[in-house]
């Protein structure tokens, strides 16, 4: 039973169905788009594994006639095909509406600040029934996890990803400089030495450093600064800054969603644009529910362009 199984495939099925479509070798050869032939030789092995001739000249001399065997197949014929059609499918097919996809998107503390407020309502409001996840990343097995699909997208910098992941640039930023309303230094743009007076916040995303980029961007200048307060988590600065005399630089796309309760500047000092590029695994390239959810990343990144 087996064997004759295996005997059958796709093109025979379609032989089959076409045939008693148009009972007409011609004009069924013509639905497949393979030759006369062709489709000949098909019907000489589906009579072989049926055990029975399938259809016989029509008595007018045009067409085919099916035989009982042959009609008592068609039910059940097209329920298989359209199974098999569905099969197909289904890997090709991502219905937004109704899927309970769970999604994972692995980004550190600022990307995934300034993708998440606009990203997730974006996605609830088309896709209301599907869970997404931020967790931070494992930056040392990313490509691992990305390829086991233990997570779906790592938004990072260039640096972070790796030749087997597919990269895209999300967006490009600056670093601008944010301090309280009400700061006691008033609301004008920073001069270099009162920049370097002042008390500073760092953000640290290892924890517990006092010293990063800004502070060797300085030290090229022969400046220094002071950085009193250090935290680990970008959701805090805005808390911090508004609650102290601290001032902090951080880059801009974060920085804009606090302009109620915080006063923002350019730095007094030349600090080169960073990029975040959005990295996935190949395999999932093809995946429709993949490129669902990249696209919807794409396009909350660019409503902050336009906002």
């Amino acid at each position: 039973m087996a064997s004759e199984f295996m005997d059958f495939d796709t093109g025979l099925l379609q032989a089959l169905d076409a045939l008693l479509i148009d009972q007409n070798v011609t004009h069924a050869a013509a639905r497949l788009n393979i030759t006369q032939s062709a489709l000949s030789a098909r019907l000489t092995r589906l009579r072989q594994l049926l055990n029975d001739p399938l259809f016989i000249p029509a008595a007018s001399g045009r067409g085919m006639i099916p035989t009982p065997h042959a009609i008592a197949l068609r039910p059940e014929l097209t329920k298989l095909i359209d199974r098999i059609n569905d099969f197909i499918k289904t890997a090709h097919v991502f219905d937004p509406q109704n899927s309970k996809r769970v999604f994972k998107i692995a980004a550190t503390d600022n990307p995934a600040a300034i993708l998440a407020p606009d990203l997730i309502p974006m996605v609830k409001a088309k896709a209301p029934l599907v869970k997404i996840a931020f967790t931070l990343p494992d930056k040392a097995r990313i490509a691992t996890h990305l390829e086991q699909g233990d997570i779906d997208l790592f938004v990072g910098a260039a640096e972070d990803g790796s030749n087997e992941l597919i990269a895209s640039t999300l967006f490009e930023d600056e670093f601008l400089t944010a301090q309280r309303v009400g700061h006691p230094r008033g609301d004008k743009p920073f001069t270099l030495d009162e920049y370097c007076s002042l008390e500073h916040l760092l953000i640290s995303t290892s924890g517990g450093q006092f010293h990063g980029m800004i502070d060797a961007a300085l030290a090229e200048v022969g400046r220094e600064r002071s950085v009193s307060v250090s935290i680990q988590s970008y959701a805090l600065a805005p808390l911090v800054l508004s609650n102290s005399d601290c001032i902090c630089t951080l880059p801009s796309r974060f920085l804009e969603r606090f302009k109620n309760v915080l006063e923002i500047h350019p730095p007094p000092l030349a600090l080169s644009r960073f990029s975040m590029n959005l990295f996935w695994h190949p395999r999932m390239q093809t995946d429709p529910a993949h490129s669902w959810l990249r696209k919807q990343v794409v396009q909350a990144i660019g409503r902050q362009r336009k906002s």
